[in-house]
């Protein structure tokens, strides 16, 4: 009887210990492509925007995506700067302009149109929402 026992036990314990490994895998695995992966190691990056409204330049709130939850994409005064502080995997889709957007809880409709002009480093880019920010980025956004 009491090996009996012992042996439930055991089997009890290497299926919860089984269940836990599968559980874990699939909340960490990834399916990301590999061209989709900017690091593994997390990242901390400062690109800067800059919003124009009719030649007039905007001002980037102080302390977007900081409250209770910190986003790792966030401002932390009116200087323009965004703030990509990441651990862990960073796929391109979480540093792009739209993610940005997205935490700011604004649309380029907001803005006046749907299609702004958009340079980058002082090169015309078409990305605009799609575009993966980088550290030491120049990104300006012009809405006429």
């Amino acid at each position: 009887m009491r090996n009996s026992a012992l042996t439930f036990t055991v089997i009890g314990i290497l299926f919860v210990g089984v269940l836990g490994a599968v559980i874990w895998y699939a909340s960490v695995g990834t399916s990301v492509a590999e061209a989709e992966i900017l690091s593994r190691r997390g990242l901390h990056w400062h690109p800067e925007l800059t919003v124009y409204i009719k030649r007039e330049k905007q001002i980037i709130p102080t302390d977007i995506g900081l409250g209770v939850v910190h986003n790792p994409v966030h401002t932390h005064d009116a200087s323009g700067v965004v703030h990509l502080e990441m651990e862990g995997l960073v796929r391109k889709e979480d540093t792009t302009l739209g993610e940005f957007f997205r935490v700011w809880n604004k649309t380029f409709s907001d803005f006046g149109t749907t299609t702004p002009r958009m340079l980058v480093n002082g090169a015309e880019n078409t990305e605009l929402l799609a575009y993966p920010m980088k550290d030491k980025d120049k990104i300006e956004l012009y809405f006429d």
